[in-house]
């Protein structure tokens, strides 16, 4: 079982920068994809980023060119610098892993941080 911790959220005005960290509780050794999503008020819950452990990367397209993902293998933790930032960015980031063993994947989710963009 791994566990997700999530920091880094806060507020924050339009045109500024949030770095968020999510810190795994076990290294997993398996194919596997990291991510973040995000769930703003009356909203379904969408992806924003995503990096597997092979290092591709993924953007939605709202956020590409302002937000990067990154991982540091070493201390089971990934990253979502987010820079010129929006009100519409407004919502609480989870972060996610998914570990691919054959034909099961196993999903894990961070408990959620808020991050709120004043304009």
């Amino acid at each position: 079982q791994v566990q997700l911790v999530e920091s880094g959220g806060g507020l924050v005005q339009a045109g500024g920068s949030l770095r968020l960290s999510c810190a795994a509780s076990a290294t997993t050794f398996n194919a596997n994809t990291n991510a973040w999503y995000r769930q703003a008020p009356g909203k379904q819950r969408e992806l924003v980023a995503s990096v597997s452990s092979g290092g591709d990367a993924y953007y939605a397209g709202s956020v590409k060119g302002r937000f990067s993902i990154s991982r540091d293998n070493a201390k089971n933790t990934i990253y979502l610098q987010m820079n010129s930032l929006k009100p519409e960015d407004t919502a609480v980031y989870y972060c996610n892993l998914k570990e691919f063993l054959g034909y099961v994947t196993r999903e894990y989710w961070g408990q959620g941080t808020q991050v709120t963009v004043s304009d």
